[in-house]
């Protein structure tokens, strides 16, 4: 696990739906995807914390679990 705070690395507040989630990775995704972004050194590492965080956070068991270790 990522030692950034997820609702940070996607930038949406701790009371996001599943809407701003997809919504917020999707605009990630785009923007760091090394695909798109062949000539950025850190895409790659942008793109797996976003994909990581947007794992954890649109699953509600683990999202609920990632929230209790963070209080």
């Amino acid at each position: 696990m990522s030692q950034r705070d997820y609702y940070e690395v996607l930038g949406v507040s701790k009371d996001a739906d599943e809407a701003a989630l997809k919504k917020s990775f999707r605009r990630m995704a785009m923007k760091y995807h090394p695909d798109r972004a062949p000539d950025d050194a850190d895409a790659e590492t942008k793109f797996k914390e976003a994909k990581e965080a947007y794992e954890v956070l649109s699953d509600s068991n683990k999202r609920a679990a990632y929230d209790q270790s963070r209080a």
